[in-house]
């Protein structure tokens, strides 16, 4: 008998141990769930954080992005040739609505040269507004425009590798796609390539290529 007391004893002792850990084991969680709010403030805080991030960076894409120059008031504010419409096509299709454009565009197309610019990736064109075609003597633009393999050369010189930022004019030297080096220099909305011709309108987007509007046609040596 005294051992079945003994027993009962040893058994009770051991359901108060389990209960006491049941108990502590509750009180821990409990613990643990106070603590998750201030987790779950702590994430909210980061994803709010991106989100900041996010926006910044937004806003320097923008910024980088920004057009400059007095040609710039001639472009359309709506429709395929305006920044935003140019912006969603390739540089040959982007030009081809762009007004300030049209004598490049004959030229480019003279010289099968269209489907050269719209597949290539990457590009900077220094694109001579039709002023620019203007001050050519006209006998020497028929020449030039009948002459394809000589517009070839002249129309490439003004396609340079990779896209370049306006930072990168301030002192630039890239080679053309002709294979002659193009210079560049400069500051803020003000930019000269080869010493000669004047950006009238910069920064203009398209889908592979950063365009700088020119006022003087480019010659190779």
């Amino acid at each position: 008998m005294n051992t079945v007391i003994r027993k009962n004893a040893l058994t009770a002792t051991a359901a108060a141990a389990v209960l006491a850990f049941g108990l502590s084991a509750c009180g821990d969680m409990d613990g643990a769930s106070e603590e998750n709010p201030e987790m779950g403030d702590a994430e909210e805080t980061t994803e709010n954080t991106d989100g900041m991030e996010e926006e910044s960076t937004d806003e320097g894409m923008e910024t980088a992005g920004e057009n400059f120059g007095p040609g710039c008031a001639d472009v359309p504010e709506e429709g395929d040739g305006s920044f935003e419409g140019m912006a969603q096509e390739p540089v040959a299709t982007a030009a081809s609505s762009n007004p300030l454009l049209s004598t490049l565009v004959s030229a480019v197309e003279e010289a099968d040269l269209v489907d050269t610019l719209n597949s290539a990736e990457d590009i900077t064109v220094f694109a001579p507004a039709n002023d620019a075609f203007e001050a050519i003597p006209q006998e020497d633009l028929d020449a030039l425009m009948a002459d394809q393999e000589q517009l070839t050369e002249v129309l490439t010189y003004h396609v340079v590798e990779g896209t370049h930022t306006p930072e990168d004019l301030a002192d630039g030297t890239f080679t053309s796609l002709q294979g002659e080096d193009v210079t560049t220099s400069g500051s803020g909305e003000e930019f000269t390539v080869n010493d000669e011709s004047q950006v009238v309108c910069g920064n203009v987007q398209t889908a592979n290529a950063t365009v700088y509007i020119v006022d003087t046609v480019l010659m190779p040596s």
